[in-house]
């Protein structure tokens, strides 16, 4: 059964996305659609949605869930971070907000069958788009014991990662790792159960770490803000959903008027300085979801929000 995904932040999302209810907006993580048919319900009779996802199988649920807005809408199965050639081929010079949710949806958790939950034993892909790329079993299995520690830590600061890579450098050598299963397992054999979080499997940063360098995560997200102010209106808002510091670190920075001193974690891609900052925040600090949301959606709980606008 597939598991219904719930949108993290949409009253939030709606209300500072949508400044003009007949305006052009992207959802540039389209998922199943839970965002983007909120933000159908809530356009003009002129108003139109360009949605975007790499992820086929998410896609045709979202079709699905979309269909009534058929006629405002245009799904197209490519990244964000493509997003100005997207709108060159529609035609289309700038639009009136875009928003991105970087987590992963229920779906993909749960029901997907590529091996992003340690929770389950499936094939270690943990691929957004199983048409480019290697998988996480085939990264794991060749890169170098240095590589693996230096992704751990850089990635998700995982505390363990030198005694993790050694770890998965001693288990691949008896034979290739393929499943989900064997990696969490192998995690918590190696990290002392003393030392296990209290509040999250031992096993959640790697898995972290594993899909970020996977699908390019950070710097996807580090050249889609350098392009993204071009592609709005101005006065148009730019609304971005992360779920961990370092996605939220590059979004901070995006939206700050000067460079002051903001200082980025090691070999963390930054924006080139070359770019003009064309966007202010609107929210002096993130946004987080309400207690209430939390209760209701535990996956919300680490979601912060940021709002730019384009100057």
């Amino acid at each position: 059964m597939i598991t219904a995904h719930q949108p993290v932040m949409v009253d939030e999302a709606i209300t500072y996305l949508i400044t003009i209810p007949d305006g052009i907006y992207v959802d540039g993580t389209l998922g199943t659609g839970g965002h983007s048919l909120e933000i159908c319900k809530n356009l003009g009779p002129k108003g139109g949605l360009i949605c975007i996802d790499v992820d086929r199988a998410s896609i045709g649920l979202a079709e699905q869930r979309l269909s009534p807005y058929r006629d405002r809408i245009r799904i197209v199965r490519e990244s964000y971070v493509d997003l100005d050639k997207v709108l060159q081929h529609a035609g289309i010079d700038k639009v009136n907000g875009i928003l991105l949710d970087l987590g992963l949806s229920s779906y993909q958790l749960e029901s997907s069958g590529r091996g992003f939950s340690f929770l389950k034993d499936e094939p270690l892909d943990m691929r957004m788009d199983q048409d480019k790329g290697i998988t996480a079993s085939e990264l794991i299995n060749t890169v170098s014991m240095g590589r693996l520690e230096e992704f751990l830590w850089t990635y998700a600061q995982e505390r363990w990662a030198k005694s993790i890579a050694r770890a998965i450098e001693g288990e691949r050598r008896k034979g290739p790792i393929r499943t989900s299963r064997q990696v969490a397992r192998l995690i918590e054999k190696t990290i002392p159960l003393r030392h296990h979080p209290r509040k999250i499997h031992p096993a959640t940063k790697t898995f972290q770490a594993l899909r970020i360098a996977v699908n390019r995560e950070l710097q996807n997200i580090a050249d889609f803000l350098e392009k993204a102010p071009l592609l709005l209106v101005t006065g148009g808002r730019l609304v971005v959903i992360s779920y961990h510091s370092l996605e939220d670190k590059l979004v901070k920075q995006a939206f700050r008027q000067q460079r002051g001193d903001t200082r980025y974690p090691r070999k963390l891609p930054t924006p080139p300085e070359s770019v003009p900052f064309l966007m202010k925040a609107l929210t002096k600090k993130g946004l987080r979801p309400s207690q209430a949301e939390v209760n209701a959606n535990p996956r919300s709980r680490s979601a912060i929000m940021r709002v730019g606008e384009r100057i």
